[in-house]
């Protein structure tokens, strides 16, 4: 069995410092090149969203559809200011001489 020793550990050291700024180096190659391509598909993503969602809500269509379909609006929620939650009851203290 191998004892550890001084020059076993400056080596391992050195390695780790070594190993850090090529990975650090690396990272600032191809990093920016990673984020453009994320970015890019996540463009597109966001134009196909938009497209589909043009040609669902196109004026067009709303002339397709059949007149019998009614525009329905919730006027409960709109009337109804929101309640306010009750945590417990209000305890007036007076100080005691």
């Amino acid at each position: 069995m191998d004892t550890a020793s001084f020059t076993g550990l400056l080596r391992v050291i050195l390695y780790f410092v070594v190993g850090y700024y090529i990975v650090k180096f690396l990272a600032r190659l191809f990093f920016p090149i990673v984020i453009r391509k994320v970015v890019s598909k996540a463009e597109e993503s966001f134009k196909q969203q938009y497209q589909s969602q043009q040609q669902h809500n196109d004026p067009t269509s709303w002339q397709s559809r059949s007149s019998k379909q009614e525009i329905v609006s919730d006027t409960e929620k709109s009337n109804n200011p929101k309640s306010t939650k009750k945590v417990g009851e209000y305890v007036d203290y007076e100080e005691i001489e």
